[in-house]
């Protein structure tokens, strides 16, 4: 029997025509497909996230279709080699530096607490919400204020920090409440830069805004089992120019002024200035160019992630030793819960027995060596964020899946599931 992996990414001809046009074409990195990767992606997330819209059906989503319904005067998107590179500009931009604590959830993958580290600033940890896997923004604004009162925190690094920005995880794709988080952020004088590398194209409760525009920059990710992908990549999205303005100078060695063409163009400059030390953050056409293909089928890639959870959630709703995801947002992830946490490892090995791959999202960063021994945290220090570690596994969901495997998931699960009960009624 063919083994289901964990995740599989969906690309096609249209995609092998696209790699194969960039390399004809006699440039390969960052050019004319990146600038319009940028311009579509931008089109994209200024129309209307009502599901009922026309622009978004397939059919609609090449870009010499779409007709724009601006949700803001401008967005700015810039396209990056990965979102860890994107999250690491964002936060540059806004100027977080030495001295300065962002509030971070510990529940989630590690590029978003390192991006903080490598600027100097230090990460102050915060619980994820009950029944939830994204950040509490009760225990935000207390973890901000612990500090901005100059109280004494669980965080031993956090004494003497100033507030300086919040990064709030869309985790699997399904949005947080950027309302209550905007609205304290604003509170505190805080910026806040969206993780939504789950989150495209992920709708706002509202439906008046995608995930990743919400706050002073969002950072969407193109990794190979990313909703869309361009195998490594991701873009930053802002409607603040001059943070535009500023990402775009440090993803290019701090390059004053736009010089890809400087090679291909007689009519281009060959002179520029440096005025930062900027980063090597730029996406190659190679890479831009199979974007451009997934932008197109998001919608559709999208449909197909949300009838798997579907029959994921009509066989496992009803059984009681098992918690089904909160619906909405991208599904980009499917996690399922255990009542009983003692059981969520051996499913792992009784599913990979039977030649089915999962994961689990996420090992919460609190209990990792480095950020464990910097902060001197504890596992029970953020009680949600260790509980939903240890309950928690990721079941396949990936465009192109059929139904088959799908069942062949589900009837896996719930003979573990009966196996279980059984030996201990």
């Amino acid at each position: 029997m063919e083994a289901i992996p964990f995740h599989r990414p969906y690309v096609g001809t249209e995609e092998e025509e696209a790699v194969i046009r960039v390399l004809r074409s006699g440039w390969l990195t960052t050019g004319v497909e990146a600038l319009a990767f940028e311009k579509e992606f931008a089109e994209f997330l200024s129309q209307s996230p009502d599901p009922q819209s026309e622009y978004l059906q397939p059919e609609h989503l090449q870009s010499e279709h779409l007709q724009p319904q601006l949700l803001q005067s401008q967005l700015f998107c810039l396209a990056v080699n990965s979102a860890t590179s994107g999250l690491h500009l964002a936060l540059e931009a806004v100027g977080v530096g030495p001295g300065d604590a962002v509030f971070i959830p510990s529940y989630t993958f590690t590029a978003t607490a390192e991006v903080v580290r490598y600027l100097g600033a230090e990460a102050v940890f915060v619980d994820i919400a009950p029944d939830s896997y994204n950040m509490d923004p009760i225990k935000l604004e207390a973890a901000i204020s612990s500090i901005t009162e100059k109280k004494q925190s669980s965080n031993a690094a956090s004494a003497g920090l100033r507030p300086k920005a919040v990064i709030p995880v869309h985790i699997g794709g399904l949005p947080c409440d950027m309302e209550a988080i905007s609205g304290i952020a604003r509170r505190y004088g805080l910026a806040v830069v969206e993780d939504a590398a789950h989150a495209f194209p992920a709708r706002m409760p509202d439906a008046a805004r995608w995930a990743g525009t919400c706050g002073d920059a969002g950072v969407f990710s193109f990794y190979a089992s990313k909703t869309i992908t361009t195998g490594e990549g991701g873009m930053v999205v802002t409607a603040r120019e001059e943070l535009a303005r500023r990402i775009q100078v440090m993803r290019s060695h701090g390059i004053d002024r736009p010089v890809w063409n400087r090679y291909t163009d007689t009519a281009a400059s060959w002179f520029y200035e440096v005025v930062a030390p900027g980063f090597k953050y730029n996406l190659p056409d190679l890479l831009a160019a199979v974007g451009r293909v997934q932008l197109c089928r998001a919608m559709a890639l999208l449909e197909m992630r949300l009838a798997i959870a579907q029959r994921y959630d009509r066989a496992f709703e009803n059984e009681p030793a098992l918690i089904i995801p909160p619906p909405g947002g991208a599904r980009h992830l499917y996690t399922l819960r255990f009542m009983e946490p003692s059981q969520r490892d051996p499913f792992i090995e009784y599913l990979r027995n039977q030649g089915i791959g999962t994961s689990v999202h996420f090992i919460p960063l609190h209990i990792m060596p480095y950020y464990q021994e910097r902060y001197g945290l504890q596992p029970e220090d953020l009680p949600e964020s260790y509980k939903r570690f240890r309950e928690t596994v990721s079941l396949p969901i990936w465009p192109g899946m059929s139904g088959e495997q799908a069942d062949r998931v589900i009837e896996a699960a719930l003979c573990f599931v009966g196996r279980h009960r059984s030996a201990n009624p």
